[in-house]
């Protein structure tokens, strides 16, 4: 028919050829991505979706997604209503005058667009990976299309940028084994009470099929209730209650690899914002009442901690999984704040984790802070140091802490009077958070 077409009328054998683009894609239920990057192909311009609250999707009509605002549209449809959702809006970036089947294009691609918007309410991909998959992405020595059709099969991009959190349980060192009693990887370390606990996690959602063994996706709320006598708290479960809580927009995959919880983040519009402020939200979101459901009064809660690695491309996910086993390294159980590191954050002072442990150890503020904790109430006294080194404010530092600003006053004499300094003094309170850093990492390597 094409053919025929071609010979009676080139403009309606071009026709043909878009709408029969556009279906194809529908029938094989494409993502927001693939529609934008095929449409910027299929106009040899740059086109864009976005959708209502903000959230844009911008490709070249070479493949190459494009961040920012478009600089000149040629021309943009609308899609959506009461029915199928907010919808948004579709649009094509052409430097001259809009083509002759421009708005053809628009039209099939806003169709589309609301199609496609529609199942992806309906069905949201489930946040659980395969590991094998997620180890090949983020390993820097397999094959750049291994690593490819590894992020594809997760359902991610390839041409986008996405970032990489690594969860581990508070009792445990950034690469996941047990952490010595007292030291700062310890569960609890941070000390104190209330404001200072260890961060309690809801029951985290039952997988389907779980069955408490191996990955998040088989894994049962059962195989994480590790209070007590029972069984061991599970690193896949508690990171998949700990991002079932965030609601972090875009596409999240989980799986545990090896004793450490690693989540992929990816957003659609390639938005930078990174997910440390959404993670402190939910790990300081505590269940109602005294304890979570299933607990007995008087259980210690369980806590994670979380390092979120930098925006790296796709395939360079390794390197952003290494910046978030480094930020790891500096997070400990206590307040949301303490137990979420976000690399970004860190600046030259992720430069530290490169000194080794022993000669860490080997300082004398390092030896000072862990006699300190190792004593009588210390733990409390570090919690309140990390505190007011990180707010610069007494009243800052009792509110994290959920305390009375005189009992913080009290904890911070006592530190002083113990380690000589004075943390009014700007010199003292920099050599303070930098020696709390040193001693974190002691113990964590």
């Amino acid at each position: 028919m094409l053919l025929r077409l071609s010979a009676l009328d080139a403009d309606a054998a071009t026709a043909v050829r878009v709408i029969a683009h556009f279906e194809a894609l529908m029938s094989a239920g494409s993502d927001a991505v693939s529609l934008v990057r095929s449409t910027a192909g299929l106009a040899q311009c740059a086109a864009g979706l976005e959708r209502t609250g903000g959230r844009r999707v911008r490709f070249g009509p070479g493949g190459a997604a494009l961040p920012g605002e478009p600089e000149r549209v040629s021309g943009s449809a609308f899609f959506g209503d009461t029915d199928s959702g907010p919808g948004g809006r579709v649009w094509l970036e052409r430097p001259g005058a809009p083509g002759p089947f421009d708005e053809l294009v628009l039209e099939w691609m806003a169709i589309a667009a609301r199609m496609l918007d529609g199942r992806r309410r309906a069905a949201e991909p489930p946040h659980a990976a395969d590991p094998a998959l997620v180890e090949l992405v983020l390993s820097e020595r397999e094959a750049v299309e291994d690593r490819a059709r590894a992020l594809r099969l997760l359902g991610l991009v390839p041409e986008l940028p996405l970032r990489v959190v690594a969860v581990a349980l508070a009792g445990t060192g950034a690469a996941g084994t047990p952490a010595s009693p007292g030291s700062p990887g310890a569960a609890g370390s941070a000390g104190g009470r209330r404001g200072s606990d260890a961060l309690a996690l809801a029951p985290a959602p039952a997988a389907d099929g779980g069955n408490g063994a191996g990955g998040p996706e088989t894994a049962s709320p059962g195989s994480g209730s590790g209070h007590g006598a029972g069984p061991a708290p599970d690193i896949g479960v508690e990171t998949v209650a700990l991002l079932g809580r965030s609601g972090l927009p875009g596409s999240v995959r989980i799986a545990r690899v090896g004793p450490l919880g690693a989540v992929l983040v990816q957003r659609p519009d390639g938005d930078p914002a990174s997910p440390a402020e959404a993670l402190r939200a939910a790990a300081g979101a505590r269940p109602a009442g005294p304890d979570a459901p299933g607990q007995s009064a008087g259980r210690a809660v369980r806590s994670v901690r979380a390092g979120v690695g930098g925006l790296t491309e796709a395939l360079d996910a390794g390197v952003s999984w290494q910046q978030a086993r480094v930020a790891l390294r500096f997070a400990v159980a206590g307040t949301p704040e303490e137990a979420v590191t976000d690399h970004d954050d860190l600046g030259p002072v992720a430069l530290l984790a490169e000194i080794p442990a022993e000669r860490l150890r080997a300082r004398p503020e390092v030896r000072a802070l862990a006699e300190l904790a190792a004593g009588e109430g210390g733990g409390t006294g570090i919690a309140a140091l990390a505190a007011f080194c990180r707010t610069g404010s007494l009243r800052q530092a009792a509110a994290e802490l959920h305390l009375h600003h005189s009992s913080v006053a009290a904890r911070l004499a006592h530190v002083e009077e113990t380690l000589g300094w004075r943390l009014r003094d700007p010199r003292d309170r920099f050599r303070a958070h930098l020696a709390l850093y040193a001693w974190r990492l002691s113990g964590t390597e």
